[in-house]
């Protein structure tokens, strides 16, 4: 079970984008995550008249790893670790901070 998924709202705690607060769009393999608006890079495009995609220059979401950044806890608004816990006998995502189930409606 993977403590960062797909949608979840993370915060950058080292590189380039430190600070920045954005939502995972997409997990690419076990240990790099795509998140939005973090990692951007201008990618030069050919263009390709068979596909319709025209040239010119691009901004592209590159992965970054998951070991830098940290799940929100929105609570505190800040940067949390999070573990897991056994409630009601499933499997769930607690922050550690707290104990707080990630994802629970308040």
């Amino acid at each position: 079970m993977q403590r960062i998924r797909k949608g979840d709202e993370v915060v950058v705690i080292a590189g380039r984008d430190k600070g920045t607060k954005g939502t995972v769009l997409s997990r690419v393999d076990d240990s790099h995550v795509i998140v939005e608006g973090v990692n951007v890079v201008k990618k030069h495009v050919r263009p390709n008249p068979h596909l319709g995609v025209a040239g010119g220059i691009v901004e592209k979401n590159m992965p970054i790893d998951q070991s830098n950044v940290m799940l929100v806890n929105p609570e505190t608004g800040k940067g949390d670790r999070v573990g897991f816990k056994e409630v009601d006998g499933k499997k769930v995502r607690v922050f550690k901070s707290n104990g707080a189930v990630v994802g629970a409606k308040a």
